[in-house]
């Protein structure tokens, strides 16, 4: 039998959970928190009308009392978590926790919505689990860089899940032991391979939502006194050593300060609806057109990149300059490059079937090519760079320190304002019901948590 320490580490995470109160978040975490609840609601009613949405809830079971954001069918806590988890995530237009990188709104917010509604909880506990939840998942993501991704799974499901536990225990005030559970329980319930960017099949999109209602069942199971392994993070047998393929990551990361501390603070919002790591090369691709330099005139880009972005957005090289479907699209820099040299943007409009038809954007992609630098900060920090070599022989460069949106440049709240109203016009509702969900949104944590004004 394997020896476990008297203490795990899932012991001292709940313990610090425990012990945070929706009154002490400093006010930087609910502001991340305000952010992150209209920029989710914003992504479901944008993705209300796709076809993988639809085939979500037509294979989803169980009717019930809670909101799937953007439709008239409500559907159980665990069927509303799942299809708002992969509405929010469909387009990648979602929050990102630089350090990791990981997405948590997509996982967590609905998560919490679904708790709040079934069990009617005030604001002040959906912004405790929003808070807990998002925390616990990015720090997660530090313990082990790279790792999950490295190996084949997607850290967002991964974590997410544990995430999603967390933040629903804590806005249901279970015990330490309870938590410990929770997220012992929902570590079996944790999955996510990145098989999807073989062909830019929809399994991605899924993901969030799984983990989700994955959380969401390992709680309430939790609740009722469903026991989990204590030692589910640093075990033989493990989160870790399952899906990073080690046990020695370093658990501080994840414990240390929590509660104090908030990583989750510095969670970036997107300008552009694709993998986060090409907004800055998109960035130096709008500015490149902007110095008047036409496609024609290009002979060749090269872009510097981090070697841990290389597997997931510029391999198998060919694949990525010619992708098969606009979703695969969104996983390409040299598709997002072309896209943003050529229309200004990389928003939902740039992620079409004619774009990716589009023989001068085809052709322009092809032109994209990437070397890596050893240098790179990567994940630490996200950069942008572009050598334009013309035809004429002259070279010209473009650099972008940092992510727009992230802890460098935050998008101020006006922005994403701007960025909820175009995608809920985008998902076709009428500007008398954005201004309504805005509102609504700006008071979610002020009184009991009431989405039914979302339906429709």
């Amino acid at each position: 039998m394997d020896q476990i320490a008297s203490t795990t580490v899932a012991e001292t995470l709940a313990a610090s959970i425990a012990g945070v109160t929706p009154g002490a978040l400093p006010r930087g975490v609910r502001a991340m928190a305000e952010n992150m609840v209209l920029d989710i609601i914003g992504l479901c009613l944008a993705a209300r009308r796709t076809d993988y949405i639809q085939a979500a809830l037509d294979g989803t079971d169980g009717e019930g009392a809670c909101t799937v954001i953007g439709h008239t069918r409500t559907l159980d806590s665990a069927g509303a978590a799942l299809v708002n988890g992969t509405a929010a995530h469909g387009e990648d237009f979602d929050d990102t926790f630089e350090g990791g990188p990981v997405h948590a709104g997509v996982v967590i917010a609905p998560a919490l919505f679904a708790a709040a509604e079934r069990f009617k909880l005030d604001g002040a506990a959906a912004l405790l689990g929003i808070a807990v939840g998002a925390e616990v998942t990015c720090r997660l993501s530090l313990v082990a860089p790279r790792a999950v991704h490295k190996a084949g799974f997607h850290p967002t499901c991964v974590f997410g899940a544990i995430g999603a536990a967390a933040g629903v225990g804590a806005a249901l005030k279970l015990p330490p032991r309870h938590l410990v559970d929770a997220m012992g329980i929902a570590g079996s319930m944790a999955s996510g391979i990145i098989e999807y960017l073989a062909e830019g099949s929809w399994s991605k999109r899924l993901h969030p939502g799984w983990a989700a209602q994955a959380g969401l069942r390992a709680a309430l199971l939790a609740r009722q006194g469903f026991q989990g392994p204590r030692s589910v993070f640093e075990g033989t047998h493990g989160l870790f050593n399952g899906f990073a393929r080690t046990t020695k990551g370093n658990y501080e990361k994840l414990t240390g300060g929590f509660g104090q501390d908030w990583v989750a603070e510095t969670i970036a919002f997107k300008p552009f609806a694709c993998g986060t790591m090409t907004h800055p090369y998109i960035d130096c691709a709008i500015r490149l057109a902007q110095r008047g330099i036409k496609p024609d005139d290009i002979v060749e880009m090269v872009c510097e990149v981090g070697e841990g972005t290389v597997h997931r957005l510029w391999e198998p090289l060919a694949h990525k300059q010619a992708v098969p479907n606009a979703y695969s699209g969104k996983f390409s820099t040299p598709f997002c490059v072309a896209a943003g040299f050529l229309t200004g943007d990389c928003g939902l409009a740039a992620f079409t079937e004619d774009m990716v038809r589009d023989p001068a954007l085809r052709a322009l992609a092809a032109k994209v090519r990437y070397v890596v630098d050893p240098n790179n900060p990567y994940p630490d920090n996200y950069t942008g760079h572009i050598r334009a070599t013309l035809r004429d022989g002259t070279v010209v460069e473009e650099r972008q320190p940092h992510l727009r949106g992230g802890a460098h440049e935050p998008l101020p709240r006006a922005a994403i304002e701007a960025k909820f109203a175009a995608n809920a016009a985008f998902g076709g509702w009428s500007a008398g019901k954005i201004d309504q969900a805005l509102s609504l949104a700006k008071a979610l944590f002020d009184g009991r948590v009431d989405l039914s004004s979302l339906r429709g």
